[in-house]
């Protein structure tokens, strides 16, 4: 799978994303796997050619320990202090396209979606990652209609 395709903002979170203002799906998919519980606050205290570079940031396992080194140094130096190293997700149910995870069955079902484990495997690791993250709780529900309908799963 090309690498871009880990690069790329959704048209769902591009109305709050597509600026970079807020944190896009593809970041936070290379913060879970590189280790680094990031804030809003801290990338917002990134520049804007930072926030870009992040989003382009390769995601082999080397760059993402690179990653991860570099944003802990870096967010040291903001006022809002350094971010904090998490365990890194090498096992999370979106790395894989075998068995939909129950939360997002869950969501899925009270949105009145059937979503099938054949169309889950078909999608790409990033598509399921944010569906995993729409999903969870605490999270802006809103757009996982929009996800839903943009990885042309509404059924």
């Amino acid at each position: 799978m090309s690498g871009d395709r880990h690069r790329r903002i959704f048209a769902f979170e591009a109305d709050f994303s597509g600026d970079l203002r807020c944190i896009p799906m593809a970041v936070r998919r290379k913060l879970d796997l590189a280790g680094v519980k990031l804030k809003l606050a801290h990338w917002h205290g990134l520049s804007e050619a930072e926030r870009r570079d992040l989003l382009a940031w390769p995601d082999s396992p080397d760059e993402l320990e690179r990653l991860h080194r570099w944003l802990l140094a870096r967010s040291a130096e903001l006022p809002q202090g350094p971010a904090r190293a998490i365990d890194p997700l090498h096992t999370a149910a979106w790395l894989r396209g075998g068995a939909i995870p129950d939360v997002l069955l869950e969501s899925c079902r009270q949105l009145g979606v059937n979503l099938r484990a054949e169309r889950w495997s078909q999608l790409d690791e990033l598509e399921r990652f944010a569906l995993v993250k729409l999903c969870h709780p605490g999270h802006e529900h809103r757009n996982l209609p929009r996800a839903l309908e943009e990885f042309d799963l509404k059924s």
